[in-house]
C-alpha cells in the first residue's frame, strides 16, 4: 500500500543494515550483556521477532474481526517476558533466530503493503483499554522496531 511506503522502506532498510551487524556479534556480547529490562540481546531479537508475529496477526485480523477487536495480551503485564522466557531465547541457534528476525519483520512488510485501505480505521482495545487504530499500529511499528536496534546498538558499545 502507497501509504505506508516509508514504513516498509525504513524497516526494510534497517533489516539490510542489522542482518549483517547481527551475525557479527560474539556468543559472549549476546548472551551476557543486559540492558535495564535485564534483556540479553538475543533476548531482545527474540521479543522482536515475538512482536512482528503479533503485529502481524493483528494487521490480519483488524481486517476481518469484529471491530472493536481484542487481542490476548502480549506486551503488558510482563507478558511478553514470559514468551522470552518460554521460548528460551537465550538457548536458539543465533543464525536461526537472526534469519527468522529477517523473514519475520520481511514478512510483516509484505502484509502492510497489502492491507485493505477501507479497513484503517478499524480498532483493538489494548490491555490497558486504549483504541488504537489498523494505521496507527502500522504508522507506530517502525518506532519500536528502532527502540529496540538502539538498545542493541547501546549494548555492543
Amino acid at each position: 500500500m502507497e501509504k505506508f511506503e516509508s514504513v516498509c522502506d525504513e524497516l526494510l532498510s534497517l533489516l539490510k543494515i542489522w542482518e549483517p551487524k547481527l551475525l557479527a556479534v560474539s556468543e559472549n556480547a549476546l548472551v551476557h550483556r543486559t540492558n535495564s529490562q535485564n534483556r540479553t540481546i538475543k533476548q531482545i531479537v527474540g521479543h522482536m521477532i515475538d512482536s512482528a508475529s503479533n503485529n502481524t496477526h493483528r494487521i490480519i485480523h483488524l481486517q476481518y474481526d469484529k471491530i472493536p477487536s481484542q487481542f490476548p495480551d502480549y506486551a503488558n503485564f510482563g507478558n511478553n517476558d514470559k514468551w522470552i522466557a518460554i521460548q528460551n531465547f537465550q538457548k536458539e541457534d543465533w543464525h536461526v533466530m537472526v534469519q527468522l528476525w529477517k523473514y519475520c519483520h520481511t514478512h510483516i512488510v509484505h502484509v502492510i503493503k497489502n492491507v485493505d485501505p477501507l479497513k484503517l480505521e478499524n480498532e483493538w482495545i489494548s490491555a490497558l483499554g486504549q483504541k488504537i487504530t489498523l494505521e496507527a499500529m502500522i504508522i507506530d511499528f517502525p518506532r519500536h522496531f528502532q527502540l529496540h536496534i538502539k538498545e542493541i546498538e547501546e549494548l555492543l558499545n
